[in-house]
């Protein structure tokens, strides 16, 4: 099952994506509430309402009106935090080679991850950037989960079942910025805290099970088989599978939950595939060959991220008309 969120006449609404068109599902039945959070705070009750509208429309039993005019908006628009995590290794150690530092061994001990602006989520659609963003201006190829029950000090043997569906994420990265707050050990922040994009629907677990593979060694909880890439102007710049992550969505739900209450609503990333940005993308270049010609976004540029069961997320990168920096503050 395929949940949207979508905008009429700038008003939000929950529907649901079948055979290539969108329902609201509210008019199919009215103790679904018509927004995502409500929706997500009713857990698996109302997820199995959501189903049998699904079930009903793609047999054809339940004849419903398609919505014609509308905006795709980002699947959980207002999350309640939006947590990343760091779980393809290949990633963590190419990016440490690249500086010329060792893989750090406490990688492999613990699954580690950062809050981010979850008031800075967006959907498919145009990412207005300013200046200092457009500093070494960078996409990482992410799969992102989202939760629909509450929960504390969860093990990860039965975290996975608090997600309520998988997403694509584009964890947009300005590095000039991150780069320059980072020298000071903590971050990041203004780096990252611009916009944070996932979309282009939520997909339910039921819909992935023929992809389910077996997690790695060592790890608890479900893996997929998803192919993953990011096509920049028409080039793909980005290849990779969700089956190398090493920690888990439940491991990293584990760590979330310990001491603390984890929401529905709540967003957590995987983190950066395996060639899942120009940072690394370039630091291996230059490594390679030092005529390399390092690559970063561009306005205009349009950014298309597919993931296998997940869709394709796609991105415009725009400039804003403001010329104010933060950057040009430092004392």
């Amino acid at each position: 099952m395929k949940l949207v969120s979508y905008k009429t006449e700038d008003r939000e609404h929950l529907g649901i994506y079948v055979n290539g068109h969108i329902y609201n599902l509210n008019s199919c039945d009215k103790l679904i509430p018509d927004n995502m959070n409500e929706f997500l705070w009713g857990g698996d009750e109302l997820m199995e309402h959501a189903r049998k509208i699904n079930d009903g429309i793609s047999s054809g039993k339940l004849t419903a009106k398609e919505e014609l005019f509308f905006e795709l908006i980002a699947p959980v628009p207002h999350p309640s935090s939006c947590r990343d995590g760091y779980a393809f290794r290949q990633h963590v150690a190419a990016a440490r080679r690249n500086r010329k530092v060792d893989m750090i061994p406490e990688y492999d001990q613990y699954p580690i991850f950062y809050f981010t602006n979850h008031n800075a989520i967006q959907g498919p659609g145009e990412i207005e950037c300013m200046p200092d963003h457009f500093q070494k201006l960078d996409f990482e190829l992410e799969v992102a989960v989202v939760l629909n029950k509450k929960g504390r000090n969860i093990k990860a043997a039965d975290a996975d079942a608090y997600i309520a569906g998988y997403m694509i994420m584009n964890d947009m990265s300005a590095r000039g910025l991150q780069m320059e707050e980072m020298k000071l050990n903590l971050g990041p922040a203004k780096g990252k805290d611009f916009s944070t994009v996932i979309g282009p629907w939520l997909v339910t677990p039921d819909e992935l099970e023929k992809y389910k593979t077996t997690a790695k060694e060592g790890h608890t909880g479900n893996a997929y088989n998803l192919e993953m890439k990011c096509v920049v102007n028409g080039k793909q710049v980005s290849k990779g599978n969700m089956a190398d992550m090493d920690w888990t969505f439940a491991e990293i739900i584990e760590r979330c939950a310990y001491g603390c209450d984890v929401l529905p609503g709540d967003v957590i990333g995987s983190g950066t595939v395996g060639t899942g940005c120009f940072l690394e993308l370039n630091g291996t270049g230059l490594l390679n060959d030092p005529n390399y010609q390092p690559q970063w976004l561009q306005p205009n540029d349009l950014v298309e991220m597919e993931i296998t069961g997940l869709g394709m997320l796609g991105n415009i990168i725009k400039k804003s008309e403001s010329d104010f920096s933060i950057l040009a503050l430092k004392k």
